[in-house]
């Protein structure tokens, strides 16, 4: 992609109505786009990183045996009657002619509803569904950019079996699926027990970043793995670890996944719900990965591999044609600006390689990894084959 031809542009001043770090550099290096309160666009570079978390997680879905489907957003009033549910305060309601419907703030009453119609025996078990759809909650204190909004993007798994052993087992089966997923994203995660609200008894379990700037707060053991959320921990910061006697320590942190058992309140099979956040997941990595100049991203979900910079009058057209025939991503940065604007940019944008070609460097091609210091001259042949090992 020619940056010249991108239908965004980087911004030289942070957003002043935003306060999240997340928000601040995705609005500024023209990732995502504020329409309103809680509610943002996704710009193609934006969109880009979205699509690639978006098919880490359908890859390890479909590795547990989970099939891709897509429920309404539109979901009349009956379903969620049927589930007592109707009432609920984040459901945004409306009124077409005599019908009402409530936005898809969660699906499980239309799982249920699906399941009841093809699982017609308990030969048809288990069975286990997903989507990564758009959400939408009546959010009264929006803010935090992507990680506290109005609508969102959401993948929910639901599954339904037989006994609730086999429900046990497949929940495990998710739970390593979902530590899968956020290694391969570079995010560091703690599986964390959490109060079961109305749905159960049992915990049920969150995935949750430790970090300064979540809202939740997690004590945990660093010795084992033992992780509460402080709302049912009857442990304190400071005391000791009930599994290992280990010390138990106080953090800040983001979740971006959880999983829930469910029981049989939405359908007679025993039932689960499984949902992890990709535009939350993708606010989370910003969070975790910037620096004072801007994002860094991981490689597994930059909006692409390499940026190429062509300084002064020499052109880089030859090296882009090369790296776009040997299938590399790359954002080719052909404008006519200064070297400085064209540096701060990469750096705001955050590509894991910035590869520069001037007239100072002859023939040599300049590569430097995002928030490193140290760069290496490599001809255009050896440039090729780092790329392409």
């Amino acid at each position: 992609m020619k940056q010249s031809q991108l239908f965004t542009k980087t911004e030289k001043n942070f957003p002043k109505d935003e306060e999240s770090v997340n928000a601040k550099y995705l609005i500024r290096a023209g990732y995502i786009r504020k329409s309103s309160a809680g509610i943002y666009s996704f710009l193609p570079l934006g969109l880009k990183v979205l699509n690639k978390i978006n098919q880490i997680i359908r890859e390890e879905m479909d590795n547990i045996g989970g099939q891709e489907a897509l429920f309404p957003s539109l979901i009349a009033k009956k379903y969620w009657q049927q589930s007592g549910r109707w009432d609920v305060p984040v459901m945004y309601k409306l009124k077409v002619q005599r019908d009402e419907f409530g936005l898809g703030w969660t699906h499980e009453e239309i799982a249920a509803s699906l399941a009841a119609h093809f699982i017609r025996s308990e030969k048809d078990l288990p069975q286990a569904i997903y989507q990564i759809q758009n959400k939408f909650r009546l959010e009264p204190r929006a803010r935090s950019g992507l990680l506290r909004t109005r609508e969102f993007l959401m993948k929910d798994l639901y599954s339904f079996h037989k006994t609730e052993a086999d429900l046990e087992k497949f929940y495990k089966k998710v739970e390593k699926a979902y530590l899968k997923i956020f290694k391969r994203l570079s995010l560091p995660v703690k599986v964390v027990e959490a109060s079961g609200g109305d749905f159960t008894k049992q915990f049920t379990h969150e995935f949750q970043t430790l970090i300064a700037s979540g809202e939740d707060t997690v004590l945990y053991c660093s010795k084992c793995k033992f992780a509460q959320n402080k709302e049912i921990a009857k442990v304190k910061a400071g005391s000791k670890c009930p599994d290992c006697r280990g010390k138990v320590e106080e953090s800040r942190a983001i979740e971006v996944g959880n999983i829930f058992r469910l029981g049989n309140r939405f359908s007679p099979w025993y039932m689960g719900s499984y949902g992890i956040g990709p535009s939350r997941t993708l606010a989370t990595l910003v969070e975790v990965y910037h620096d004072d100049k801007g994002v860094i991203w991981p490689e597994a979900v930059a909006p692409y591999r390499v940026h190429l910079l062509e300084l002064g009058k020499i052109s880089a057209s030859n090296i882009y044609k090369t790296l776009k025939d040997k299938g590399i991503e790359v954002l080719y940065d052909d404008r006519p600006l200064s070297p400085g604007e064209k540096f701060a940019d990469a750096d705001l944008i955050g590509i894991p390689y910035r590869l520069v070609v001037s007239e100072r460097n002859a023939k040599k091609v300049e590569v430097k990894a995002r928030g490193a210091k140290k760069t290496k001259l490599l001809t255009e042949k050896e440039l090729i084959k780092w790329l392409t090992p």
